[in-house]
């Protein structure tokens, strides 16, 4: 814990976070566009799903960001709960936006997939329901946190909601499991795929790169909220001069 502690010293913070926010970014984007051009022009079409599974370098690094972001929310909000570290706070507000793009990628993207493989834009399937679910929450928390930023509140009520918002995560994770869905099941475990190597390696390019990309992007937020914290607290001693 004595990490997280300096860490929650601003200056501290930003005198690592200076530095990082442009090679996260720009190490995400020439990570992830690679990824995504190899899987367009490089990899073979499949078997069965022909073309259209080219739509997985895309698809698969949002669902992972996706229910990633939220649980950098919950595992920030839980910090700032026990803690009570102020950038815990704002790391989880910085993410929850980000996060929620993520998701509506993931669902955007999966709908396009589901088309040709199911014939139906949508279907209301565990695992699309319960994605769709978590979007909902993340709306609710982003309008949550920025209602109690107005009213002045302490930060408490969205940490509660970022920590309690966690209980979907299992339910997206084992929905193609406990129901029957036309969702098709895990393709990349711990030890195993079923993807294909010929297919499969762009896809690291695009996980690590979305992963960095969502990293810098952060911290990008991160910043500009001490920025605007730091101007409206020079505004305030002014005024009161």
């Amino acid at each position: 814990m004595p990490v997280l502690h300096a860490l929650a010293n601003p200056a501290r913070f930003l005198k690592i976070a200076r530095p990082l926010t442009p090679i996260l970014f720009w190490l995400g984007v020439i990570l992830a566009g690679f990824g995504a051009w190899a899987g367009l022009r490089v990899t073979p079409p499949d078997y069965l799903q022909g073309e259209t599974v080219r739509i997985l370098y895309i698809h698969v690094p949002a669902a992972w960001l996706g229910m990633g972001g939220w649980s950098g929310v919950a595992i920030a909000s839980l910090c700032y709960l026990v803690w009570r570290h102020p950038l815990a706070s704002l790391a989880a507000r910085a993410m929850a936006p980000v996060g929620a793009l993520f998701a509506a990628i993931c669902l955007a993207t999966g709908s396009i997939w589901g088309r040709p493989a199911w014939g139906t834009w949508w279907e209301w399937d565990g695992r699309l329901t319960s994605m769709l679910l978590l979007l909902f929450v993340y709306l609710a928390y982003i309008a949550l946190a920025k209602a109690d930023a107005e009213r002045g509140g302490d930060g408490r009520v969205p940490a509660l909601f970022g920590v309690a918002g966690s209980v979907l995560l299992p339910v997206i994770r084992y929905s193609v499991v406990w129901w029957n869905t036309l969702h098709q099941g895990q393709s990349i475990g711990l030890t195993s795929t079923s993807i294909d190597a010929s297919m499969l390696w762009p896809l690291w390019f695009t996980l690590v790169g979305f992963s960095l990309f969502f990293g810098g992007v952060v911290l990008m937020r991160m910043r500009a909220a001490l920025a605007t914290q730091k101007v409206e607290a020079r505004m305030k001693r002014m005024a009161a001069q």
